[in-house]
């Protein structure tokens, strides 16, 4: 099982009507930032919110900022790379609020030691529904980091990521909130 469960808020605290994402209150009545903070703990891991944001000091969750910062993702996912050291690491969105314990627990205990492992809606990853195992993955994602190659798709091409098969009903789970009428 992962340590450490990063939810990506974006370095500018990604914006729906006013209101931080990650504070958007979901059909439970918790924010989507506290319900992730919930799943991580029920499955005891520790929590941190990637991309620092002064909407989100009041939470009490340790705040992580992008390193480097202004190249996007990967400057969150570098920093949440070095925070978890030699553990593995979720990262996940914060603006997904359907994602189950069940699923989540699918993608955790998911048997392989690839250095990420992610779903894949056709051609394309999903970067921020993924397990890490850091000490693979720092290395790379250091020197895309600053060679200019941002993309987390292109991160997880390089490092032979191996994809979680999921069923229609799971991936329906990782739909997220962009747009108002999302909700």
């Amino acid at each position: 099982m992962p340590d450490l469960g990063g939810i990506f808020i974006g370095g500018r605290a990604r914006r729906m009507g006013g209101i931080a994402k990650g504070l958007l209150t979901t059909a439970s009545g918790e924010t989507l930032v506290g319900r992730w903070r919930r799943l991580f703990d029920e499955l005891g891991w520790a929590c941190v919110l990637v991309g620092r944001h002064e909407a989100y000091e009041q939470l009490g969750i340790e705040c992580i900022a992008d390193d480097p910062p202004a190249i996007g993702p990967l400057g969150g996912l570098h920093a949440l790379l070095a925070r978890a050291g030699q553990h593995r690491a979720i990262a996940v969105a914060c603006d997904m609020p359907f994602v189950s314990i069940a699923l989540l627990k699918k993608l955790a205990t998911h048997p392989s030691r690839a250095p990420a492992v992610a779903p894949r809606r056709g051609p394309l990853w999903e970067p921020l529904f993924t397990r890490y195992d850091a000490a693979q993955v720092i290395a790379t994602a250091h020197e895309r980091c600053h060679t200019g190659a941002h993309s987390l798709q292109g991160l997880l091409d390089t490092v032979g990521a191996e994809v979680l098969l999921l069923e229609a009903r799971e991936l329906e789970e990782l739909r997220d909130w962009d747009r108002p009428e999302d909700r």
